[in-house]
């Protein structure tokens, strides 16, 4: 279990001193062909599962960690932007690494490698599928076997996603810092959420809660796979010796369906996002992100094998119109903290 603190800011997790990730919500790719990456429709809220113990199942409160709400087939994507300093993020879904497919090991690996570095890493929208594509992160209930969990172990226990930062070791973060006080640092883009350059999407202030009801089991949720699009993990070109040997925070992410949201907070769920078409017909942008000097990570069998949650659930039957070429924006080159959140035993 990492020492390190997690803090919610907003609805972003800061994990340890550096690393930050939100969770954007998004469109659902249509699961054949390659596309642009989608446009973001605002960040899913968290909750520290703590501040809510008699209404979340008791497991939960012995993993710890946060809760957001979200849709049975919607789509999310990882951003982490504000991170301040290097950091490798494992990322876990139902304790399957995203990057390598490997199970979770809590350790850094570079064969397979099985972490994103930020913030070279700019976002992360589903699990690597090799040749500058991933496969889009879907939500999905646990039992049919849809998750990447249950395609890889065979065993859908787990659920949710899985997060645990590493700093640079004492001497390269030194370095690093130093590097950084040395050269001219440009002034950030404006942010206008979603992906960097990206039109804000409306959100959903939360209302006062109500009484809750009381604590029961809740429907497991866990991510299986959309479809493609254009997305290069990048290859860390740092020795594995530059990061520290233990994580400076790690947290447990419960995936919680918009009625257990409800009953479980008192707040209502963020409205469904719109549907791609009139998202299209808006002629709201879709990106292109290229970045020169990266190496992108070949996918991994295990992670290559993983079918769509189409398979399971069926096809999406919202219309798809594509963007047009005017609509694809390509992308160049890349407050006071809450209260800690509470680790546990996953």
């Amino acid at each position: 279990m990492a020492n390190g603190s997690v803090r919610i800011n907003g609805n972003a997790l800061q994990l340890g001193d550096g690393a930050q990730i939100r969770f954007i919500r998004t469109l659902r790719l249509p699961e054949s062909g390659t596309h642009g990456l989608p446009p973001g429709l605002g960040e899913f809220p968290l909750r520290r599962v703590e501040d809510h113990p008699d209404t979340v199942p008791p497991e939960w409160l012995a993993k710890g960690g946060v809760m957001l709400p979200v849709y049975l087939r919607e789509a999310m994507w990882l951003s982490f932007a504000g991170t301040r300093e290097p950091a490798a993020l494992q990322v876990g879904v139902g304790k399957v690494c995203a990057v390598s497919g490997e199970r979770w090991t809590g350790r850094l690996a570079h064969r397979p490698q099985n972490y994103v570095v930020l913030p070279r890493q700019p976002w992360l929208d589903g699990i690597n599928s090799g040749k500058g594509t991933v496969r889009q992160f879907v939500a999905v209930p646990l039992g049919l076997g849809a998750t990447v969990e249950g395609q890889v172990t065979g065993e859908e226990t787990t659920g949710g996603v899985q997060l645990q930062a590493f700093p640079l070791g004492p001497e390269p973060l030194r370095l690093w810092r130093e590097q950084e006080r040395a050269r001219l640092i440009p002034p950030p883009m404006p942010s206008f959420g979603g992906y960097a350059g990206a039109p804000a999407a409306p959100g959903s202030a939360p209302m006062a809660p109500r009484a809750a009801a009381p604590a029961r089991s809740a429907p497991a949720m866990g991510l299986g796979v959309g479809g493609s699009m254009r997305q290069e993990v990048y290859e860390d070109t740092r020795p594995l010796s530059d990061w520290a040997e233990e994580p400076a925070a790690r947290v447990f992410v419960h995936l919680v369906t918009p009625p257990e949201w409800r009953r479980i907070t008192g707040e209502p769920a963020p409205p469904s996002p719109v549907d791609r078409a009139a998202y299209t017909r808006a002629g709201l942008p879709w990106f292109d992100h290229y970045d020169e000097s990266g190496t992108d990570l070949p996918a991994t069998d295990t992670l290559g094998a993983v079918k769509p949650v189409g398979d399971w659930i069926g096809d999406d039957h919202a219309p798809w119109v594509p963007p047009t070429p005017s609509q694809t924006h390509p992308l160049g080159n890349a407050p006071r903290p809450g209260k800690p959140v509470q680790d546990g035993d996953w």
